[in-house]
């Protein structure tokens, strides 16, 4: 006991003494972990089937993805929808079994098994235990390759999308983001032809349509597999030639998609939504393709504008001046120049005000910024990338990319460095580049009574009004 005093007794000087730690900033941040995946195998079936594998070791599982060229911008005049409908009734029964009878097949194996439809690609994909990879690749191979789109199945699906529109009308969200889509893009281009889905269009799809679409869109000359986890080519191959070799190999002319025409001029689109407690807001013009040079600055200057929590949009609209409780913008990266848009939902009586502030970011994102916040930006998407990839799952997801725009094996080891080469005059180039606040169409969803005399008196351009059956349609008459 006295030599545990003694020694308490010379540590108590040795604290007073001790220098005390500097609270008046944040830790200095360290340099962002570097992501060292493993090396991507380039394999082939014998009918042609490119299989593109990574080997990750720790944990028995495997993630399967089938990806097939077919998305929205496919679906033929009056069918909009018809791709993404396809591809939710591809599991709704396959092969031999049932919609049931295949669920409860996928459960007993521990496996998840899931179709989607999105830009670029659609497709199948599937999460297993590599003890079950046997046993699951055939079943999915069934919903790939022999789906029964049940008439039965179909009816119940429209009735979930005939209804889904119809909550829609009662969306803000929704009828903005629909309008935004088809205003940016054009009303005739085929991604803006997308987000005009209707009754009339939901009820003509028919069960021929979905079989004539599965067969062009599913072969192997339009398809890719991607696989990650603990399996080698050696063992994942003859599962695959077993499951998908037989599988008949066409030609596949993929159809060329136009850039959509840049946003001319300030126009303000206000619908009419009475008695809504906030007012939606999107504001966009065209921003660049996936594949342009300028996508790492670009994502760095969009950081700062409003891609991140501490985002100027976010700090004034949120912080700030209370309006929102968050605001942000985005650019949509495809094969063809997509669309930037910033937005936010605001409390309807400071419409005008949230507006105006919008504009001020929007004029202040084309000086240039500070070296403390491009160095905050690189950081935060540097250190947040490699969270990207803890599962298999995450790990597919990112290949996909690499499959979509033929980007190389090394892009994703790569992408770190490629974000903190970006300097503070890259940042301002870009911004000066692709962000013009005298070429925008602003589109606002709320109580048209209430805002819209704030809104004239900003100023910003011609101002449209529209109903929200003006921008969705009639509202579905459910049976």
């Amino acid at each position: 006991m006295r030599k545990l005093i003694a020694v308490f007794g010379l540590i108590v000087p040795m604290l007073a003494f001790a220098q005390a730690p500097d609270r008046s900033r944040p830790p200095a941040v360290g340099r962002p972990p570097s992501l060292k995946l493993p090396s991507i195998q380039h394999l082939k079936l014998p009918n042609g089937l490119p299989v593109l594998l990574m080997e990750k070791r720790g944990v028995p599982v495997v993630q399967v993805n089938l990806l097939v060229k077919a998305d929205s911008a496919g679906d033929p005049p009056g069918k909009s929808g018809l791709t993404s409908l396809m591809l939710d009734l591809m599991d709704e029964g396959a092969g031999s079994r049932s919609a049931l009878e295949l669920a409860d097949a996928i459960d007993f194996l521990g496996a998840n098994i899931s179709t989607f439809s999105g830009v670029r690609f659609s497709g199948v994909t599937l999460y297993a235990p590599v003890a079950k990879l046997g046993d699951a690749i055939p079943l999915m191979a069934d919903i790939a390759q022999r789906p029964r789109f049940a008439p039965e199945e179909l009816e119940r699906k429209r009735k979930e999308r005939l209804t889904a529109l119809l909550q829609s009308h009662d969306q803000p969200n929704i009828i903005a983001s629909a309008l935004s889509t088809r205003t940016l893009w054009g009303p005739a281009h085929p991604y803006g032809l997308a987000a005009s889905i209707s009754e009339p269009g939901i009820r003509s799809i028919t069960v021929e349509d979905l079989k004539s679409l599965h067969a062009s869109a599913f072969h192997p000359g339009a398809a890719t597999i991607v696989a990650v986890g603990e399996v080698s080519a050696a063992a994942l191959l003859p599962v695959l030639e077993s499951a998908f070799g037989r599988w008949s190999q066409r030609t596949f002319a993929e159809a060329a998609i136009a850039a959509p025409k840049q946003v001319a001029g300030r126009t303000v689109y206000l619908v009419d939504k009475p008695g809504a407690a906030q007012s939606v807001i999107r504001i966009g013009r065209i921003g660049a393709e996936r594949m342009t040079p300028d996508y790492f600055p670009m994502i760095v200057m969009n950081t700062i504008l409003g891609g991140s929590f501490t985002s100027r949009l976010n700090q004034n609209l949120r912080e700030q001046h209370g309006y929102s409780y968050g605001a942000g913008s985005s650019f949509d990266f495809r094969l063809v120049p997509g669309p930037f848009v910033a937005a936010s939902s605001v409390q309807t009586a400071v419409t005008d005000k949230a507006l105006a502030e919008f504009m001020n970011e929007l004029r202040r994102i084309l000086q240039p910024p500070t070296e403390e916040e491009v160095t905050r930006a690189r950081n935060y998407l540097a250190l947040g990338y490699p969270g990207n990839f803890q599962t298999v799952r995450e790990i597919a997801g990112a290949m996909q990319e690499l499959v979509a725009y033929g980007l190389p094996d090394d892009y994703l080891n790569s992408y770190i460095d490629r974000v903190l080469a970006v300097t503070k005059a890259d940042v301002e180039r870009v911004a000066r580049k692709y962000i013009d606040p005298e070429n925008l169409a602003i589109i606002v969803v709320g109580d048209r009574k209430t805002v819209e005399a704030g809104i004239r008196g900003l100023n910003l351009g011609e101002i449209r009004t529209l109903s929200v059956e003006d921008v969705l349609g009639k509202r579905p008459v459910l049976q």
